[in-house]
């Protein structure tokens, strides 16, 4: 039997230090929480994304009591994005997460498998990497590409 190694790497980094346009997407993924309709799991997530045009689209979670029937913000902003600007490349993606008492995570939050697989699919449709940006109050992780989260990928066959 053989033993391989999977790594992946972030960046850990102060919102401070991040670009304008950075900081300028993480502040709408943290405004898109106040829109998160969250009564089950009182976990409200924002979402943003930048386009290769320079457009940014938020997205919020949306709970239903038929759990498979809500969606997460990350999808909800890429499948927005999908719809409105077909042929834009999503550049970079910011999540940021309040907690039931209405306070940002302190930790940052990462996507979900689901999420996370629809993010691959965006990397693979424009043949490139997104940008993303996981927003705590203590620090910022910056990955450059989901498959730092997710190395062993399902694509398309």
């Amino acid at each position: 039997m053989e033993e391989r190694t999977l790594k992946s790497t972030l960046r850990v980094a102060q919102f401070e230090e991040l670009s304008v346009d950075e900081q300028r997407v993480v502040e709408v993924a943290k405004q898109s929480t106040y829109n998160s309709y969250a009564p089950y799991s009182h976990f409200h997530v924002g979402a943003a994304l930048l386009l290769k045009n320079g457009t940014i689209i938020p997205g919020c979670n949306q709970e239903n009591a038929a759990f498979p029937a809500g969606i997460c913000a990350e999808r909800a902003a890429l499948f927005a994005a999908g719809a409105q600007y077909p042929d834009q490349p999503v550049l970079l993606l910011a999540i940021a997460v309040r907690n039931s008492k209405g306070d940002f995570l302190e930790e940052p939050a990462s996507p979900c498998g689901p999420c996370r697989q629809v993010i691959i699919e965006t990397e693979t449709r424009f043949k490139q990497e997104v940008r993303i940006l996981l927003y705590g109050t203590k620090h910022t992780y910056i990955l450059d590409g989901i498959k730092q989260l997710m190395p062993l990928s399902f694509t398309e066959i």
